[in-house]
């Protein structure tokens, strides 16, 4: 799934468009979610923008519930991804999380992993090889796989982030959503924080991210333990909530 270019060779990341015209100009009435039609989700994603901590993290949630339900991709994900990417840099995406100093602003870019993940190349593979011929003829997963580009653009800023958490969370993100062609001039600067988070992460399934793209991209990981293969339906945050829930 190629996106045009400007200039032959060159990667080309679409601008992302606001948050405000995402919400105001889409149809989400009209639009698929796991239980129902995205008419709640302006509600839903105008709480992320809330001073309160508490709601911000209830509304990704429940996000993760409609949206993101089961590991699957709806026709809501995808304007629901670019919103989300959207705020990245809004000053509410600063806000500390409950239970744990760190800012929202690493919990959105660990909803957008997930949902990346549940979209990438691997996922794909499996899910064809387990059943066959069942994504051909489906247009969401397309059109969320062709967003790639575009939500780089948004994480890309964060790499080098002052703050750890958020830095590893955009380095997951950028190294998944690399996988898309367009990208693929962008690996070898991106090979550098996947061995950050080898280096780093106490997280396993951040790490095998980071080690699965090093060897997808021919670089050499001899150096590295293999990891393990996953069950064919894990991947990081699996459960949909993720680091939502409250460290009980």
């Amino acid at each position: 799934m190629n996106h045009s270019s400007s200039k032959a060779g060159t990667p080309h990341e679409p601008d992302l468009p606001s948050y405000q015209v995402v919400l105001a100009e889409t149809d989400w009435g009209s639009l698929q979610t796991a239980f129902g039609n995205g008419e709640c989700l302006p509600e839903v994603l105008a709480r992320l923008l809330e001073p309160d901590s508490t709601v911000q993290v209830t509304a990704l949630s429940e996000l993760s519930e409609l949206v993101g339900h089961q590991n699957s991709i709806y026709e809501a994900t995808v304007p629901v991804a670019v919103y989300i990417a959207g705020i990245l840099a809004h000053p509410a995406a600063m806000t500390r999380r409950p239970y744990r100093s760190v800012p929202i602003r690493a919990t959105l870019l660990n909803w957008l992993v997930s949902t990346a993940y549940d979209a990438s190349d691997e996922i794909v593979d499996r899910t064809e090889h387990y059943f066959p011929g069942f994504l051909t003829h489906g247009t969401t997963l397309a059109a969320f796989r062709d967003l790639r580009p575009m939500l780089y653009r948004a994480v890309a800023p964060f790499l080098q982030d002052s703050h750890e958490d958020v830095r590893e969370a955009a380095g997951l993100a950028a190294l998944i959503l690399a996988e898309h062609p367009a990208l693929a001039q962008r690996r070898d600067h991106l090979a550098v924080h996947a061995r950050r988070i080898l280096d780093t992460s106490s997280d396993d399934p951040s790490r095998r991210i980071a080690w699965k793209a090093l060897e997808s991209w021919g670089h050499d990981v001899t150096d590295i333990e293999p990891f393990q293969e996953e069950p064919w339906d894990c991947g990081p945050h699996s459960d949909g909530r993720g680091d939502l829930e409250p460290p009980f």
